[in-house]
């Protein structure tokens, strides 16, 4: 396989990838947003869901970003 295409495919993972960590993030996301309507405590499972998944949201961004540098420089 063409080393266009190799990346071609890795950045189409990495697209999936974000967008399933994305919607996994909305329902913690989503529990704070009511906690913070109520005025009312979040769970802290909640704020840590939301944290790990923030950050695996932004290492997938970089490595996307990386990606797609080197397949513009092809």
């Amino acid at each position: 396989m063409s080393k266009k295409s190799e990346l071609k495919k890795q950045i189409a993972d990495t697209e999936r990838e974000i967008e399933a960590l994305e919607n996994k993030r909305a329902r913690s996301q989503s529990a704070l947003m009511r906690a913070m309507l109520t005025n009312q405590k979040p769970d802290p499972m909640d704020e840590k869901y939301f944290k790990v998944f923030s950050n695996l949201i932004d290492e997938e961004r970089e490595k996307l970003r990386k990606l797609l540098a080197e397949l513009e420089n092809l």
